[in-house]
């Protein structure tokens, strides 16, 4: 089981800890060092690394020819890296692939959220975060290709949704009800790694 501690200083702060032990669950790894590569549909079978400088040689052999994800999140060890040489350590620490992952997954969840009309009804959310996995795992929603494409920006599910591991009190739930606002063009964040919009994800399959 993932260290609840990590998850809270880690995670994106737009994610509950609920939500972001879910996601890992169900697309992660409890494996930090976890190199998944894959040829199209096919998974392609690699010797499992057990140290960090074997983890990044993995990725770099694959990277350009498959699909590699990495570490605790699975995250796209490709997505923005030209060549292997840009590779970091940093991708296969706990914290940093929590970090970079969490972010990237928010993202793809407004996304996926924008489609679905940004619904608040409770019934809805598990599926919009089923869908979201998915586009996880795969890259692609509705043919949008999710870690390449613009953040559409926040996403607030308000209303009687409600994460089953809160009591109700945390007080930004209630400040960040008081307004709404749409991003302009230039706000849209598209770097992952830079996201700082704010998502009340409350409500979504959390686990008892």
């Amino acid at each position: 089981m993932l260290d609840a501690v990590l998850i809270q200083q880690c995670a994106d702060p737009s994610l509950r800890p609920a939500i972001v032990e879910q996601f890992i669950i169900r697309a992660g790894s409890q494996d930090p060092l976890a190199v998944t590569v894959r040829s199209g549909n096919r998974v392609v079978l690699v010797p499992k690394p057990t140290t960090t400088e074997e983890a990044l040689a993995l990725i770099r052999d694959n990277l350009g020819r498959n699909t590699v994800r990495v570490g605790v999140t699975q995250y796209p060890a490709g997505l923005g890296i030209v060549e292997a040489g840009q590779l970091k350590p940093e991708m296969v620490e706990p914290c940093e692939n929590i970090r970079m992952g969490t972010a990237l997954f928010a993202k793809v969840f407004r996304i996926v959220s924008k489609w679905y009309g940004n619904p608040t009804a409770k019934e809805v959310m598990p599926q919009v975060m089923d869908d979201a996995v998915i586009a996880w795992q795969t890259g692609y929603f509705e043919g949008v290709a999710v870690f390449r494409a613009d953040d559409p920006g926040e996403v607030k599910p308000a209303g009687p949704l409600q994460d089953p591991l809160d009591d109700g009190n945390d007080p930004a739930d209630t400040e960040g009800d008081k307004s709404e606002s749409k991003p302009s063009a230039d706000a849209v964040v598209s770097d992952p790694n830079k996201a700082s919009i704010r998502i009340d994800l409350t409500g979504i399959g959390g686990r008892q």
